[in-house]
């Protein structure tokens, strides 16, 4: 197996230079990875943030980066091998592989379709696709790779866990092409501080302070980017539009990974864009999917009709948040009260497999804090222990909102607070 000789060089905007090594090189190279420069990372939040057109493939490389010098950082202190550095990068190289068009919106509009998420699909391409054929040529065993994905110890979390890489660059990144400052925090300080008891990543407590902020930079990235009205009337449009159009999308007859690798957003875009009026005229499914894109594309967007600051206490509540069947009933006793067609109403809650972010992470509250003397890590206790910030965010409640077209709005809003209570404006929260 290779060295971890550096070939390449890549300038990023967030990471200044990128390193890669032969062997990344030729993974990027291949067809099922250059997908990603097609996939936007942030899906339609563009209509509201025109710089957030950045892609899967610059996360990628971003979190390749940073995995590596976790891994690195950790290799030094004699936690891992220089071999096991190797794997770790290539796994932050392909942890997104997977995604489909537009990325975490595309799920949400597939998981009754084809029961699969971007994490199935990551496994499937990197074991069936060339990128397989070319990590075994390398040297490499695909079945490595896909391990760390799967082992659940210190190594796994570097690229999945409560503070990995990939949060790590994408709430940098992120923030960067959106122009919000929210997302800035100390990674060098977090990785460099970041030490190994009991097989999990555990963080120096003089590193506390750059924790917190990761902490709150992923509340307000939340707030500002990932949960904002209109990004999520944008996305659930688009969702939408994708379900309905499934069958002409080819979604359910992806068989082989060819299939797959031609779906990206150009592919979504232009099939969308297609869809002739004599077809839809025949298929009731197909032209509401037009009707939607074309408001999509003009940005003529659905408007929050009523939003409500929930207790996830409240056992209805919690069924709205979480079962798609519970929401689905919701939705038509609003519209049938409001006297208008049931697909106008639309719930979005933060569980929805389209948010690509939650705010509230109990794992967090889990990570241990170390004091670290004479090179050697002495457990203190939990974040939870010495961080007041978790027990200040676990009281942040989730915003439940329901969508609708402008023409009805005034009659959604009067019959959701009819079924669902008094709405937002009456309590007094920064949201």
């Amino acid at each position: 197996m290779q060295k971890l000789l550096k070939t390449l060089e890549i300038r990023d905007p967030v990471h200044n230079y990128i390193s890669l090594t032969e062997a990344e090189k030729r993974v990027i190279d291949t067809r099922t990875f250059q997908r990603l420069r097609n996939i936007k990372q942030l899906a339609a939040a563009y209509l509201v943030y025109p710089g957030a057109e950045h892609t899967r493939f610059g996360h990628s490389l971003g979190t390749l980066h940073l995995a590596g010098k976790l891994a690195e950082h950790l290799s030094n202190k004699g936690f891992m091998s220089k071999e096991e550095v190797k794997l770790i990068r290539l796994s932050g190289l392909l942890h997104d592989i997977g995604h489909g068009p537009f990325s975490h919106v595309f799920e949400e509009a597939v998981e009754n379709i084809i029961k699969k998420n971007h994490e199935d699909f990551t496994v499937w391409l990197i074991e069936k696709s060339e990128v397989g054929d070319i990590l075994k040529d390398e040297g490499f065993e695909p079945k490595e790779i896909i391990n760390f994905f799967k082992r659940g110890d210190f190594k796994t979390q570097i690229v999945r866990g409560p503070v990995d890489s990939d949060k790590m660059d994408f709430l940098v990144r992120d923030s960067y092409f959106t122009g919000v400052e929210y997302g800035k925090i100390d990674v060098h300080r977090l990785i460099y501080g970041m030490e190994i008891v009991k097989n999990e990543l555990a963080i120096d407590y003089g590193c506390l302070y750059a924790l917190e902020a990761f902490l709150l930079a992923r509340f307000e990235m939340f707030k500002a980017v990932y949960y904002h009205k209109t990004v999520r009337s944008a996305e659930l449009m688009l969702a939408n539009a994708i379900s309905l159009a499934a069958d002409y999308l080819n979604i359910r007859d992806v068989k082989e990974p060819e299939d797959y690798i031609k779906m990206d957003d150009v592919y979504v875009i232009s099939k969308l864009r297609g869809i002739r009026k004599e077809e839809a005229g025949k298929n009731e499914k197909l032209r509401k999917a037009l009707e939607i894109y074309r408001k999509f594309e003009l940005r003529d967007l659905l408007k929050v009709a009523y939003e409500k600051v929930i207790q996830t206490k409240n056992e209805l509540i919690a069924k709205i948040l979480t079962r798609s069947g519970v929401r689905e009933g919701i939705e038509s006793e609003i519209a049938e009260k409001a006297g208008v067609d049931k697909d106008f109403v639309i719930i979005d809650t933060p569980t929805l497999p389209s948010i690509p972010y939650m705010p509230r992470d109990e794992s967090l509250a889990e990570v241990s804090i170390v004091n670290t003397k004479n090179g050697r890590a002495k457990q203190l206790g939990g974040m939870s222990e010495f961080s007041s910030l978790l027990d200040i965010l676990k009281g942040y409640l989730d915003v439940l909102r329901i969508y609708t077209v402008k023409e009805h709005r005034e009659r959604v809003s009067k019959a959701a607070e009819n079924i669902l209570g008094e709405p937002f404006l009456s309590q007094k929260v920064s949201y």
